[in-house]
């Protein structure tokens, strides 16, 4: 595959395909040329014949802190003197959540595609080696911003290092790898979502899909989702939401051509990271297979 590394006016890797006019800003890597975000260039190309952008807040950067926006805008225009001139996003987790308030931004996005995200923008944090946990929380910290302010966020319940301990102790207690639901729980309970907080998903254009499982421990996206579809119906907008809420597949809910590609041997393995994993391996695959055809329905709509 050719690339193209850009480390001005963003932090990112063009991935052009020969003849294409449309490209997806995909966000699924920790770093914008990481194994992950290699197989979802490969995906994408093999798929759909359309460019990537993969984008990541810096190298090796891992976590999210006062990321601007403007990037999203720096990588777009880019683009387009490379004679793309339809634009789509794709993330999951935190980046789902970036996806969305980007595409709220940018009205050149048509196509939004969020695995597991909220609803809301997410206080900044912070992803490294600190006193024995891996993850903290940063001090007065959004996880983006805009014209050099941060977005208003909903604040953590907990600072370091009882963050850490929290995470770390949910996911004892439940199995997982990873967990840290009750702590967003919390948060909620203890700051009420605010709406200057909340992502205003009524702002974006053409096609929405909205993707999350009832079993993901990490946060409660089923619940947020459910939200940002209620606020959609409540407000004009401009976008054709399409909402995938399954009862099971876990934070990773990725579609299964996309995992078969980064775990060729193994796929099924990394999913039994979550307990629902383990006890539910059908029911994950299914959501899986249903995703694939869904999403790759999307795109092929959405380039044409």
């Amino acid at each position: 595959m050719i690339k193209e590394k850009i480390t001005e006016g963003f932090y990112g890797c063009y991935w052009p395909y020969e003849g294409a006019r449309a490209a997806l800003i995909a966000m699924l890597g920790d770093d914008c040329e990481d194994y992950m975000a290699k197989c979802a260039v490969k995906w994408v190309h093999k798929k759909f014949g359309v460019s990537v952008m993969t984008l990541s807040p810096a190298h090796k950067d891992y976590g999210h802190h006062n990321m601007p926006l403007e990037r999203i805008g720096n990588a777009i225009e880019y683009m387009k003197q490379k004679g793309i001139d339809k634009f789509g996003i794709v993330g999951a987790s935190t980046t789902g959540m970036l996806s969305l308030v980007a595409a709220s931004y940018y009205p050149e996005i048509t196509l939004t595609i969020a695995l597991s995200p909220s609803d809301f923008v997410m206080e900044g944090f912070y992803q490294g080696k600190r006193d024995g946990y891996t993850e903290w929380p940063g001090e007065n910290e959004s996880t983006l911003s805009w014209q050099g302010k941060p977005l208003p966020y909903l604040p953590y319940a907990y600072r370091h290092p009882e963050y850490g301990r929290k995470i770390k102790e949910e996911s004892k207690a439940g199995g997982d790898f990873l967990a840290s639901r009750k702590m967003f729980d919390e948060s909620e309970r203890l700051h009420p979502v605010r709406e200057e907080e909340k992502i205003k998903v009524e702002r974006i254009h053409g096609k929405l899909l909205l993707i999350g499982a009832e079993d993901d421990v990490l946060w409660d996206t089923a619940k947020y989702i459910r939200r940002m579809e209620a606020r959609l119906n409540e407000k004009e907008n401009e976008c054709t939401p399409e909402i995938l809420i399954y009862e099971h597949g876990t934070h990773f809910i990725f579609p299964e051509s996309l995992l078969k590609m980064m775990l060729p041997i193994g796929s099924s393995l990394f999913i039994r990271l979550f307990k629902a994993g383990k006890d539910y391996p059908t029911e994950c695959r299914k959501t899986r297979e249903d995703l694939d055809i869904k999403i790759s329905r999307a795109i092929n709509e959405w380039k044409k």
